[in-house]
């Protein structure tokens, strides 16, 4: 470091000006990137009929790839030291957010659902003639032929 550290954040985000950092900051958000779409392939084709899972991983999805290709763009472009952290740092942080905040709620107001579903469903099952279901009108009886 020949610069105090507050000027860091206007120079260019190359390999030049960052040596240490340039390089494993694309690599990861590339290997993120294509983690996280392979992640969101598996887990929605697992959870296909759980649509609030499924809207979790499309959040993650949408972020991570938003997050990660800004990242990426950044470090091919030069962008200024500043905008590449305030991207990652914004960027994890509604991962972060969607993950551990927003959805949690949601989940167990949906096992609550879920449960109270496998309950009445349960109670329903217990009693066979519930499952048998009624005619709405009597069948006549035998009808007689015409001569």
């Amino acid at each position: 470091m020949t610069l105090p550290p507050w000027e860091y954040a206007f120079l260019a985000f190359s390999k030049a000006n960052f040596p240490d950092l340039f390089d494993p900051t694309w690599i990861a958000s590339l290997v993120l990137m294509v983690v996280l779409i392979v992640l969101y392939n598996i887990r929605t084709r697992a959870l296909h009929r759980h649509r609030l899972w499924t809207d979790m991983w499309e959040w993650l999805l949408w972020t991570g790839v938003i997050t990660f290709f800004l990242l990426i763009v950044g470090a091919i472009f030069a962008f200024d030291f500043f905008i590449v952290l305030l991207t990652a740092f914004i960027g994890i942080g509604v991962l972060v957010w969607v993950r551990f905040r927003r959805f949690p709620p949601l989940f167990a107001a949906y096992e609550m659902q879920l449960s109270r579903q496998s309950y009445f469903q349960r109670a329903k099952a217990s009693k066979p003639e519930a499952t048998i279901r009624q005619r709405a009108t009597p069948r006549p009886s035998k009808r007689r032929r015409r001569r």
